[in-house]
């Protein structure tokens, strides 16, 4: 098998590295042997968008840039169900913490539902033994609608998904802040 060229100059093969013509990646120790690049993980986070009915749950990618619709989770009648839940869900996919949606009235005031959702996120963090972020969520239950409405979805089909839309739209906000912005402060309202 010919070795393959780049713009023009042959690269010749090794068993470390067939396409790079022996170039190892990883970095050279004062002895001069070969060691591999350390990677340094990259944390994933939970989003969730809690309701009374169902929980939308969505999770960061490999490289903390997006985040993806995992599932809806329908309530029932035990709160440590959900709890657990989540909780299981959290370990599957090996996050460092968990955003919750934190649905504050448009002046910023705390909803009878913001206070239900608090207290859903302590338990879920004292369960989880994970941090919880609560996160700014006004407008992201509207916002989804109109996502699914100009994907064409109908009106009827959007319970389906919408919490799980919500739920990505809360996790998206929290990653596009940034680390300087997250960096300790536990809510952001």
């Amino acid at each position: 098998m010919k070795a393959p060229t780049f713009s023009g100059v042959q690269v010749p093969k090794s068993k470390e590295c067939p396409f790079l013509g022996g170039v190892a990646l990883g970095r050279v120790s004062l002895d001069g042997r070969r060691k591999p690049l350390e990677t340094i993980p990259i944390p994933r986070y939970l989003g969730l968008d809690v309701g009374n009915r169902r929980i939308g749950v969505a999770v960061s990618d490999e490289l903390g840039l997006t985040a993806q619709p995992v599932l809806t989770l329908e309530r029932r009648r035990s709160v440590r169900e959900d709890l657990r839940s989540l909780a299981r869900l959290a370990r599957r996919f090996g996050v460092v913490g968990i955003v919750v949606g934190n649905p504050v009235h448009l002046s910023g005031d705390l909803s009878p539902q913001a206070a239900k959702t608090q207290a859903f996120a302590a338990a879920l963090g004292e369960l989880s033994g994970l941090p919880i972020t609560l996160w700014d969520e006004r407008l992201t239950s509207r916002e989804a609608h109109q996502i699914l409405y100009e994907a064409g979805h109908a009106r009827q089909e959007h319970r389906k998904v919408v919490d799980q839309v919500a739920a990505v739209l809360i996790l998206e906000s929290f990653l596009e802040a940034g680390d300087g912005e997250r960096q300790g402060i536990g809510n952001r309202e």
